[in-house]
């Protein structure tokens, strides 16, 4: 049976699944939430409420991202991606080395399954505006407000 949890934050509900050994999901969410939480949901729950109450840059959380290799790939190099920093499509196209494949890379990352924990918000259009958010845009307009006034030397 799976875990569920939800967390309620500045820019909306966020449901949060696991199972007994990785957290499988971090999605923002308008659905009704039947909590049913285990250690790993109440672990991202605490993490979500630091980063909202800017005390986390940074999440430490077993997550499970389901995906073809090609889209693991992408979401890894978007894992890296340092808090308060953004990078458009075109150097994330660079980073995986096949500049042909910026359509594929976009949809790569737009099916991240870990809101703010990968953070996919980070990524924006190669004219410096925002694009591309499956939560909607004014939701990564928010987080990145919220990242580019916490200090860095949080974690």
């Amino acid at each position: 049976m799976p875990f569920a949890a939800s967390v309620s934050t500045p820019i909306g509900q966020m449901l949060i699944e696991a199972n007994e050994d990785f957290i499988t999901k971090i999605i923002f969410t308008d659905q009704p939430i039947e909590s049913n939480p285990n250690r790993l949901t109440d672990l991202a729950t605490a993490q979500l409420v630091a980063y909202f109450a800017k005390k986390r840059t940074a999440f430490n959380l077993p997550i499970a991202q389901f995906g073809t290799d090609f889209q693991q790939k992408i979401l890894g190099l978007v894992s890296e991606i340092p808090f308060g920093k953004t990078i458009t499509y075109t150097n994330l196209t660079k980073q995986f080395g096949d500049l042909k494949a910026i359509r594929a890379v976009a949809s790569a990352n737009g099916k991240n399954n870990f809101a703010i924990v990968v953070p996919c918000h980070r990524v924006i259009g190669s004219n410096g505006k925002l694009t591309g958010y499956a939560w909607g845009l004014q939701r990564k307009k928010w987080l990145l407000d919220h990242e580019s006034a916490l200090p860095q030397t949080l974690f």
